[in-house]
């Protein structure tokens, strides 16, 4: 297996290799172009989610500045939304469902390192996050490695969330603990 291969196989990695290195530069250079576009171009902004996402660009709507790692291993559904300072570190794939709102600041990570420090100087890992339908997710809120959010799934502003939450499950804090489950 190659880098590329192992990353997205959650498997360790040397995120210093030469094709990783290049496939961030090219989404770093086109977040450039997407996070000092005109808002009035539309035209030309689709045409720049469509590049950059695996998925869903052709109906996503994104408040710059937005900020990730590749890119193209986001996969979005119909009709997200991103508003001001999303970040998310897609070294394994992000699914997002239908109508997903993601409020400011939010960060979803996939990337995780070695707990022995030696081992973490050279190689990482990454652990898949999907997010269903209808979810949505509040300002601040951290979305660690390796979660599922259920459809409908209401996660509050700030929360940390360490674990998959369940369909229509509301949860908030740090870390994120169940408030209530909706009808």
């Amino acid at each position: 297996m190659n880098e590329k291969q192992k990353m997205l196989a959650g498997e360790p990695y040397d995120p210093n290799d030469s094709e990783l290195a290049a496939e961030r530069l090219k989404a770093r250079l086109l977040l450039q172009q997407i996070n000092l576009s005109d808002p009035g171009d539309e035209s030309g902004r689709r045409r720049d989610f469509v590049r950059l996402f695996a998925s869903g660009g052709d109906s996503v709507w994104l408040e710059p500045p937005f900020r990730c790692d590749y890119g193209s291993n986001i996969y979005l559904g119909r009709n997200v939304y991103f508003n001001f300072d999303c970040v998310i570190l897609d070294v394994c794939e992000v699914r997002f469902g239908d109508c997903v709102f993601v409020g400011p600041g939010v960060h979803i990570y996939t990337a995780s390192h070695p707990l022995d420090a030696i081992a973490r100087r050279t190689v990482e890992f990454g652990k898949p996050v999907t997010i269903g339908n209808d979810v949505w997710i509040g300002g601040r809120a951290v979305l660690c490695p390796g979660i599922t959010v259920g459809d409908r799934a209401v996660i509050g502003a700030g929360s940390v969330v360490t674990k998959s939450v369940l369909a229509d499950q509301v949860v908030a804090g740090n870390p994120a603990r169940v408030l209530r489950q909706l009808p």
